[in-house]
């Protein structure tokens, strides 16, 4: 079993890195195969909605220049997400947010009933903002959203701050372990049958 973890921080390994490294050496410590993804400094496109990605197929995003393609990659061989972002005015990073919505759009089903979980770094305000936000669209693709012993949070401003958020790291190892069972409860167990969808508008 895997877990891919992605860092939504331009800080190679400031504190968001440093929640993230809980997880995986936690997961690690219990035999699951972890991989922390560093989104970096370079921009990402925004979803522009031209379904290119529905027409062609491939699970690939129509726009191959940034990393959201290399993440849909990556998926394929995992068996769960952890979504780990710092908290910009109340809200995830704006590039995290940009390859959430493209790598769910155009990937929907190497994402689809594999246990997720969002960690949210912060200062001081805003995580649970920014944590509801990350959550939203793990609902939408029928991904069990893994919980801890108190909301995903982690805090600290300089780098190497949040190894001193002791409540926060045991948030961390607790996240982990929860992920940890969760992978090995389903592992090899068939998802309900869903129904077929009936999307509809408000607007007839």
């Amino acid at each position: 079993m895997k877990v891919l973890l992605i860092c939504g921080s331009p800080r190679r390994e400031g504190n968001t890195f440093i929640a993230l490294s809980e997880i995986k050496n936690r997961l690690e410590s219990q035999g699951i195969e972890a991989e922390i993804v560093s989104i970096g400094t370079k921009p990402a496109r925004g979803c522009i909605a031209c379904a290119q990605c529905k027409a062609k197929g491939g699970n690939r995003c129509v726009f191959d220049d940034d990393i959201c393609n290399r993440i849909n990659e990556k998926m394929a061989s995992a068996d769960a997400l952890v979504v780990g972002s710092p908290v910009y005015y109340g809200q995830p990073n704006g590039t995290v947010l940009s390859l959430l919505q493209r790598m769910f759009y155009s990937a929907g089903e190497l994402y689809r009933n594999k246990p997720a979980a969002a960690v949210a770094v912060c200062r001081r305000g805003g995580a649970t903002a920014a944590l509801q936000t990350l959550n939203m669209p793990f609902q939408i693709m029928n991904m069990p959203v893994v919980t801890s012993q108190y909301w995903n949070i982690v805090y600290g401003r300089e780098e190497g701050q949040a190894r001193l958020d002791t409540e926060g790291m045991q948030t961390m190892r607790t996240l982990a372990d929860n992920m940890a069972y969760l992978l090995k409860a389903i592992d090899g167990k068939p998802w309900p049958e869903r129904e077929p969808s009936q999307p509809m508008h408000f607007i007839r």
